[in-house]
């Protein structure tokens, strides 16, 4: 009975579709982070630059919607 309303179909198409939005939207970070003059990582958790933070978890929900979007 519970196999009758979770088809296992939808549920790999959908896993698959979540782990392609992961590494499109790890791709487009790697690469933001490359064209920047300065490391992201370095400048957010070791010089606590909270600005620069707040920019990047705005481009990152900018590049998940967009991302979300092309797969829905």
């Amino acid at each position: 009975m519970l196999m009758e309303w979770i088809k296992p179909g939808i549920l790999v198409s959908s896993l698959v579709f979540a782990l392609m939005g992961v590494l499109i939207f790890w791709l487009c970070f790697l690469v933001i982070d490359k064209i920047t003059p300065y490391n992201l990582w370095e400048e957010i958790v070791e010089k606590q630059n909270r600005a620069l933070a707040l920019v990047v978890a705005a481009m990152s929900l900018g590049i998940c919607l967009i991302v979300a979007a092309a797969i829905h």
